[in-house]
């Protein structure tokens, strides 16, 4: 099916990448071959750089690695949800007002996505718990948000994660939604083929 738009929601990786507080920062370094004149280049990231995927390894000593989920979890139609109104996070009374069914794709945008660029911020919108609990009440498949953490920073109320990895409903954070209206699109994330990590960086895009 041929689609008449392709929105790149994925953060741009280069050293100077927001990344979360004590997270590595992108480190490059351009080398030469060993074997040839042509160039390459060393890279130094986190596995929660950019524009990532959360496992449940994340988060549970004995949780499973990004391999638990099957491609289909991060291809097909997803719901972008206008969260903008919200001024701390995003409230379970907000998700119950949307139409989201078992299975859904859910990326919610909020205020975060026009300061992405911006040297990370501590008051940014999160999921809120309750919100959290919801979504993993509905069994959906996946949730992404749009900035570096789905969680308050240091709250020691861990629902924004826990509730929803522990039924294996994938995180994606990190999504640039600044330009995307609210709506139904097709979703293609595909997080980076490490072996049982915590997490990995993806290249994420809308079409319709």
């Amino acid at each position: 099916m041929p689609y008449s738009e392709i929105i790149d929601i994925s953060i741009s990786l280069n050293p100077e990448t927001t990344v979360y507080p004590g997270n590595p920062k992108i480190e490059i370094e351009e080398l030469k071959s060993e074997t040839s004149a042509s160039t390459i280049s060393k890279i130094t990231f986190g596995s929660h750089t950019g524009t990532h995927l959360d496992a449940p390894k994340h988060v549970f000593e004995n949780g499973s690695g990004i391999g638990v989920y099957p491609l289909n979890v991060f291809v097909g139609t997803c719901k972008v949800v206008d969260c903008t109104h919200e001024s701390v996070s995003v409230s379970r009374e907000t998700l119950e007002s949307m139409d989201i069914q078992k299975g859904d794709r859910i990326l919610l945008k909020t205020k975060n996505s026009g300061r992405l660029r911006d040297p990370f911020f501590n008051d940014f919108i999160f999921l809120s718990p309750e919100g959290a609990s919801y979504l993993a009440s509905k069994d959906v498949a996946l949730v992404g948000i749009d900035y570096f953490s789905i969680k308050q920073k240091g709250s020691t109320d861990n629902r924004p994660h826990t509730a929803l990895l522990e039924k294996n409903i994938a995180i994606i954070e990190g999504v640039d939604l600044q330009h995307v209206e609210a709506g139904e699109y097709m979703l293609s994330a595909l997080p980076l083929k490490f072996d049982e990590l915590d997490g990995a960086p993806m290249r994420a895009v809308l079409m319709r």
